[in-house]
């Protein structure tokens, strides 16, 4: 159990004993086909209400999946107290959710449960039938998870912004053995394999070898890998995808040549199993190199005051400005609505491929070094964009360190969101009748 539900649990322990004692031996004689309403109010959680009702579908819920899952069930006014302070907890943050404006549009909510549909490869409509033909409201189940997504939102929202992770911190992990195991590089390998036996001749041997040897020839003369492998006479291929793995957790045999390898490229082994074409389908983290852009920009966004022809007129004077002479880095601290970027000139620094919105980058990409594009418009307004440099740059150690970053971060959430849960739960205003 952890600090929060003891913390929690123990203010509600007396309060909620006896409705425990009288759900439970009431649940447990129900049915699927019978149900009774309880309309009482349990507790109010500052503007908002839980109803027995709610109480005792929750529980007969984790009571279900308990079973299905063959778990050891806790006592059962443990389990009602931790479903009480379930409900309190969801309460509060949805209320914050309206109270910040929170809404899951019905797209992402589609997508959401499509994604839970493929996670039990089914169909939507599959999924959906499933949960019907499991006694369960598809509609309700949906509007769970909309629920659901609003307190995530509410809890990133939150919680995020508390969390730093210091440049110190992440060569710190990199230096140790766990951070040199994660940021190990990792290979996609597929193999194709024509196999031997001891009762091959010499002459089979050296049939099968030469067979191996003219669909390698194939390959290097440029023929796909796939469609090289796929023939069927006079000898078949097997193997396939062994899928994304780091060096050690390849077959030894081929982790003695897969580095040497770029990736598109193949190489023959030879084993007792046979003879193998081992092929480099992918790779990441031993080196990304990427085309990077050096640019620098003006925004100008629309305002009540400054309407969407005037701003784009703003934006072309201001081009035109800089054509003639004027510093571009000077208009744009006077006139960038990028606060961001403004007071450094407007330089956004070296951008990769899809870092910012499709319309800048579709700009800058076209752009010169040295030019000034015309105004381009993205959701935030109208852009000027001046291209200063383009370079091929290996981002693999900052992909490295991001990775680092992203787990550490994880780390630090748990820990943040257990203390501001804490927090608004004791902050909230609850009456447990």
């Amino acid at each position: 159990m952890t600090p929060l539900k003891r913390n929690v649990l123990a203010q509600v322990w007396h309060q909620t004993l006896w409705l425990a004692t009288l759900l439970l031996t009431f649940t447990a004689s129900l049915t699927n086909a019978q149900v009774q309403t309880l309309d009482k109010v349990v507790a109010i959680v500052d503007d908002d209400i839980i109803l027995a009702t709610e109480l005792q579908e929750r529980l007969l819920l984790i009571q279900r999946n308990i079973e299905q899952r063959q778990m050891d069930a806790p006592p059962d006014e443990v389990l009602a107290r931790e479903t009480l302070d379930r409900l309190i907890l969801e309460s509060i943050q949805l209320q914050l959710a309206n109270r910040y404006g929170v809404r899951i549009p019905d797209n992402q909510l589609d997508a959401a449960m499509g994604r839970m549909a493929a996670g039990s490869n089914y169909t939507l409509e599959q999924f959906r039938a499933a949960v019907e033909a499991n006694g369960q409201s598809y509609l309700a189940m949906r509007e769970e998870i909309r629920r659901e997504m609003m307190i995530q939102r509410v809890q990133q929202g939150n919680v995020s912004r508390n969390i730093e992770i210091s440049d110190q911190e992440v060569d710190n992990f990199l230096s140790t053995e766990a951070g040199a195991e994660m940021t190990q590089p990792e290979f996609r390998v597929v193999q194709a394999l024509v196999e031997v036996s001891k009762k091959d001749s010499k002459a089979e041997l050296k049939r099968k070898e030469a067979f191996v040897d003219g669909v390698l020839a194939s390959i290097l003369a440029g023929k796909a890998f796939p469609e090289a492998v796929s023939v069927m006479e006079p000898y078949v291929f097997k193997g396939g995808d062994l899928g994304w793995k780091k060096l050690g957790a390849i077959p030894s045999m081929f982790a003695a040549v897969i580095p040497s390898l770029k990736v598109g490229e193949t190489a023959k082994i030879s084993s007792g199993a046979g003879f193998h074409l081992v092929y480099l389908a992918d790779e990441r983290g031993r080196e990304r190199l990427v085309d990077q852009t050096e640019v620098r920009h003006i925004l100008i966004k629309p305002t009540e005051v400054l309407d969407e022809e005037a701003a784009i007129a703003l934006a072309n004077e201001l081009r035109q400005r800089a054509l003639d002479g004027e510093d571009f880095g000077d208009l744009a601290k006077e006139y960038s609505d990028d606060i961001g970027s403004a007071q450094e000139g407007g330089a956004l620094g070296w951008t990769s491929p899809g870092q910012m919105v499709p319309e800048f980058d579709a700009t800058m990409d076209t752009t010169e070094v040295g030019e000034i594009s015309y105004p381009v418009k993205s959701q935030f307004g109208w852009h000027i964009l001046e291209v200063t440099g383009r370079r091929e740059q290996n981002i693999a150690e900052q992909m490295r360190r991001q990775q680092v970053m992203g787990y550490l971060h994880d780390q630090k959430y748990d820990e943040e969101l257990e203390a501001w849960l804490r927090k608004i739960r004791e902050e909230a205003f609850v009456d447990i009748k």
